[in-house]
């Protein structure tokens, strides 16, 4: 009892990057994460962040200043720049669970969702640099998270080894992106050939679906 009131405690952040509001795949995978959460977590606290309408930032100069030097010494305009990067920090140290949705937009990510990542990739916030280890300096300041990627894919064969891997600067650049801030506990699900033949994509949707939902059952036990 005790331990399935902590679980049901756990802060989820839901994020959403497909320019897509109506007929988006990844979107319909973070909704049936959402659903099924709501379904075994009777107290959740969930928090969404969309990317996919809300107008985000791109880095810049002030951005850069601000970011590399004490909150003490920065200027208005320095402090104005850092804002909106302080916010989507402050919910992903406050998460638990991170759930990201994403659609692959020629071979990479959405503009949007690069965007986001600038904004949060942030020394001293979410990494800090150790010095003495140049083969990996990074320290990830994000821990005992758990990340589910979930994806969207118009062809198929972006898997480890299939003919497509080398074209894939999705999902193992997100792996890379989160690894360094300190999340190393990383679920992907995605949907792949949603431009093709629509039986075939029904199936695929289907097993997506359930994966969801097993990965779910999976952080329960």
């Amino acid at each position: 009892m005790i331990l399935k009131k902590i679980i049901e405690m756990k802060k989820v952040l839901v994020i959403n990057s497909s320019a897509r509001t109506l007929r988006s795949h990844s979107r319909k995978l973070t909704e049936v994460f959402v659903n099924h959460w709501k379904t075994t977590h009777n107290n959740s606290h969930i928090t969404f962040r969309d990317l996919g309408t809300e107008n985000v930032p791109h880095i810049n100069e002030n951005w850069i200043a601000a970011a590399f030097k004490p909150e003490t010494e920065r200027t208005g305009e320095e402090k104005e720049a850092l804002k909106i990067s302080d916010i989507y920090i402050s919910e992903l140290h406050q998460a638990d669970i991170i759930v990201l949705g994403t659609p692959m937009y020629n071979w990479s990510i959405p503009s949007v969702l690069k965007a986001y990542i600038d904004q949060v990739v942030r020394v001293n916030q979410t990494w800090k640099l150790n010095p003495e280890n140049l083969k990996n300096p990074y320290i990830g300041l994000l821990e005992n998270k758990t990340l589910f990627v979930l994806l969207s894919r118009g062809a198929e064969g972006y898997g480890k080894g299939e003919y497509n891997e080398h074209m894939n600067f999705q999902s193992d650049y997100l792996k890379t992106v989160f690894n360094i801030m300190g999340v190393h506990n990383i679920h992907v699900v995605a949907i792949d050939g949603t431009s093709f033949d629509p039986e075939i994509l029904k199936q695929t949707i289907q097993n997506s679906h359930q994966n969801v939902k097993s990965l779910i059952e999976k952080e329960l036990a």
